[in-house]
């Protein structure tokens, strides 16, 4: 495979950074994005005149969307269609039969179809998933997320659709078990009818809950993922500083008393200094070269939109804990 390889649609704040970290391992051929502003902080060689002329460079293998959320379907389409292996950013699309499509069509033309959930190539997280692997939490019993940050607000989704997809994505992939029921509280304070405070609570297989709070409304910048196992605690943080995962010996043990005497600052797990939008890059061209599924892959997306939408559902029926239904094979 050769190097620059690999086009961005859409170049806001977002797909800048594809742009950049892209350019960086050798592997960016081509940007396109409608606004001139955006387009204009590309290096004039890579600039593209538009979304269909990037697609038609038979040197473009894959493509990265990058562009508004209501808009992945169409361009994902489009690039699927080309023959384009696709990362699309999050979420995959705002509609699950959309991405239904989406996933048919990556499984009929046999391309790469991966979801950017970038919080599952997070150094830190990638750690954690490594301790609750191996065993070193032992069964999870609890999770908890909060996603917090002031602004930016979004015109085409709420704060469900524009912070809890990485959120989701992690619980789904921490307990690798399906949710059978899914409940959300939304506030809408600055527009009706959009959401920019929600609670999702999702219930899972032998009394597992998971609890995801996210907002946008928030003075500072906050993520914070806890991971309560029956051996040990872990705490993963994600802020302007940098991620970090700590670990804690206490665990909760049904029948047992919490050992309040254990509690303390826990010990801070050393992880790589890795740019997590790198790694998932990296592992991206990887599948593209090998054909292989990603970790983040058409099913996962498609499984992340699914509770979302019924998250959504449980919005508008005020909170109710709904019944939740597997995600099918689908295009195969």
């Amino acid at each position: 495979m050769e190097d620059g390889f690999v086009g961005v649609i859409g170049l806001g704040p977002w797909g800048r950074n594809h742009a950049r970290v892209l350019a960086g391992l050798g592997w960016l051929r081509a940007g396109f994005d409608i606004d001139p502003a955006a387009q204009a902080r590309l290096a004039e060689p890579l600039r593209r005149r538009s979304c269909e002329e990037l697609l038609a460079d038979p040197l473009v293998q894959a493509v990265v969307v990058a562009t508004p959320a209501r808009t992945h379907w169409a361009v994902a389409r489009e690039a699927l269609l080309a023959g384009k292996d696709v990362l699309v950013e999050k979420p995959l699309t705002l509609d699950e039969d959309e991405g239904e499509e989406l996933v048919r069509l990556a499984r009929q033309h046999r391309r790469v179809l991966m979801a950017g959930h970038i919080t599952l190539y997070h150094p830190a997280y990638r750690r954690l998933r490594e301790l609750q692997h191996s065993g070193a939490l032992g069964r999870i019993r609890y999770l908890y997320s909060n996603r917090l940050n002031l602004g930016t607000v979004r015109k085409e989704e709420d704060i469900l659709w524009s912070f809890a997809p990485h959120d989701i994505a992690a619980f789904l992939d921490l307990t690798g078990h399906w949710p059978s029921r899914v409940g959300a509280y939304g506030s809408c304070f600055l527009r009706e009818q959009r959401a920019d405070v929600t609670v999702t609570h999702l219930e899972f297989p032998d009394g597992v809950r998971g609890h995801i709070f996210v907002s946008w409304l928030h003075p500072t910048k906050e993520h914070r993922l806890v991971v309560v196992g029956e051996k040990r605690m872990a705490v993963f943080s994600d802020d302007q500083t940098g991620g970090k995962l700590t670990l804690f010996e206490a665990g909760a043990t049904a029948g047992l008393e919490l050992n309040l005497a254990a509690r303390d600052c826990g010990e801070e797990i050393p992880v790589p200094a890795e740019e997590p939008l790198a790694n998932e890059l990296r592992h991206f061209v990887e599948c593209v070269r090998t054909r292989r599924e990603p970790l983040t892959g058409a099913r996962h997306g498609l499984e992340v939109l699914r509770v979302l939408e019924t998250a959504r559902k449980s919005m508008h029926e005020g909170g109710m804990a709904l019944e939740c239904a597997r995600v099918a094979a689908v295009g195969m």
